[in-house]
């Protein structure tokens, strides 16, 4: 019962003075950001301020995700290699009992912003049935002395309690730059340490698999970026793949779309999927929706691309 005195400590620390009822959820603001408890029981009945008094329990897995939206690989366009590499990961989720020392406990993923990165973590939570820790890397460093460093052990505790677990660290170039590039402050040296700990298998974490993403690989510290077995790229979509994405999104749009998109394919070099979302198309239907119009027309398109900024090219060492 010693786990569920630290979840109650570990709680008030952050929920005191809120007033709940039946229903409501209440976020994880620490180490499991998107994250939240729903309340299903509350002695008296009614509203209940939560104090210094208060008794709280957890029943079995009350952690959700409560924003975002769940993926499966089929709504993944293109990354053939990606989704080829993670079939282990996915075997080793389903039966961590069948891999022992050999099991795919350390990857990254590396590519250009908006190509997939977390939408892939997210495919690989939902087909295993994993709980999924959405984590940037910069949420990890404390306040005070030690804070990143107990973030750091009690997230990977979190995420082997409720395992089948993935543990996805975002931006992990935050942290993780490479001493050449700067000089690490004490807080972030003090995160780093603590996650090579965790990384190198010093606990078990059996059923855990940790993804850390970064734009730039090549600027990780080496230490760091040695603790990760497989390295996988996440390019930016060809052709058929760019086709294919803003065809997938269309269908979705609120407003009918009464253009031909076809027309942009050759246009939106460069463009991750994100950027066809989110630039062209709800750019577009943003433009519709301010003209009070039911359609979105090939106008409203062609204002959104010319609106969008030009695209510089990444140096070419950053993604060896």
């Amino acid at each position: 019962m010693g786990d569920e005195k630290l979840f109650e400590i570990y709680a008030k620390e952050q929920w005191m003075g809120n007033t709940i009822s039946v229903g409501d959820y209440l976020f994880d603001q620490r180490i499991i950001p998107d994250f939240a408890f729903k309340v299903i029981k509350v002695i008296p009945r009614g509203e209940v301020t939560i104090t210094e008094d208060t008794r709280i329990r957890l029943k079995g897995d009350e952690r959700r995700e409560i924003k975002g939206i769940r993926y499966t690989f089929s709504d993944i366009v293109g990354h053939s290699e990606v989704k080829k590499k993670c079939k282990i990961i996915i075997k080793y989720l389903r039966n961590p009992n069948t891999f022992g020392e050999w099991a795919p406990k350390n990857v990254l993923f590396y590519g250009p912003p908006g190509t997939g990165k977390t939408m892939t973590a997210k495919a690989l939570a939902t087909e295993t049935d994993s709980s999924l820790y959405l984590i940037r890397a910069t949420d990890l460093i404390g306040e005070y002395v030690g804070d990143g460093a107990k973030k750091i052990h009690e997230l990977f505790k979190k995420a082997s309690s409720t395992a089948p677990s993935v543990i996805f660290l975002d931006e992990l170039d935050a942290i993780g730059l490479d001493r050449s590039y700067q000089v690490i402050r004490g807080d972030v040296s003090e995160v780093v340490n603590a996650l090579l700990t965790e990384l190198e298998g010093l606990h078990e974490n059996k059923g855990v698999v940790t993804i850390a993403a970064t734009n730039n690989p090549a600027i990780l510290d080496y230490a760091l970026r040695s603790r990760f077995e497989e390295e996988m790229e996440f390019k930016l979509p060809n052709p058929k793949e760019r086709l294919e994405i803003l065809r997938k999104y269309s269908k979705k749009l609120p407003l009918k779309l009464e253009a031909d998109i076809r027309e942009y394919v050759g246009k939106t070099e460069g463009f991750s999927g994100r950027d066809l979302k989110e630039k062209l198309l709800k750019a577009a239907l943003h433009r519709a929706i301010l003209e009070d119009s039911n359609v979105i027309t090939q106008k409203h398109l062609e204002d959104a691309f010319k609106a969008v900024p030009p695209k510089s090219s990444p140096p070419k060492e950053m993604f060896t």
